[in-house]
């Protein structure tokens, strides 16, 4: 009478099933959360706020007044900073969007190295990069720039920038559940 659980041949193809199901959700968040990065960073509506009786926006990258918009032209510490964490958010995203999609391919040059585990970690230091930006921008806007604009609010772009933050940090979670069935897959599996 053996004491080692044995696991059925039908266990094996549910297993990888939702491994697979982990995968594709993590991959389908953190294309949406990537979209959502680009759309974010590029778009002008962090910030709305009436200037002289006028309504006027800001983003990143220009401001707009009386329907025409301006680059920013000053190099303002908490703007280049915010600039810089999106885009590196983005560029980590679409990492560890590659690295997701190559995880569904089963062979490997390195033994010791799994992609969905790298995958998830692209996609929770996207997470910590887009969390940064978010912090120093309404850190800034509600300590300063709140002060300014007496009738002022935030707007759709910088919202967009928060539900990023929540697609890429689901993307890491669904993926590290992956890797940790890949792994009890494994070690359960004859050696």
């Amino acid at each position: 009478m053996s004491l080692v659980k044995q696991s059925s041949p039908a266990a094996a193809p549910l297993s990888q099933l939702k491994m697979y199901s982990f995968m594709g959700g993590g991959l389908f968040c953190a294309i949406v959360g990537n979209i959502l990065l680009v759309v974010s960073t590029a778009t002008d509506y962090w910030m709305q706020y009436r200037l002289s009786g006028n309504y006027a926006h800001q983003g990143l990258w220009r401001y707009c007044m009386s329907n025409k918009c301006y680059m920013q032209t000053d190099s303002i510490a908490y703007w280049n900073a915010t600039r810089a964490f999106m885009i590196l958010s983005g560029m980590s995203c679409f990492a560890g969007i590659i690295a997701g999609i190559m995880s569904f391919s089963h062979f490997s040059s390195f033994e010791r190295f799994n992609r969905s585990f790298a995958a998830g970690i692209m996609f929770f230091i996207s997470t910590f990069f887009v969390l940064l930006a978010m912090a120093i921008y309404t850190g800034v806007t509600v300590n300063f720039l709140g002060k300014r604009f007496g009738d002022w609010r935030f707007s759709w772009s910088y919202i967009l920038g928060w539900v990023a933050m929540l697609m890429t940090f689901f993307a890491g979670i669904f993926y590290i559940c992956a890797y940790r069935m890949c792994e009890c897959r494994r070690g359960t599996g004859p050696r």
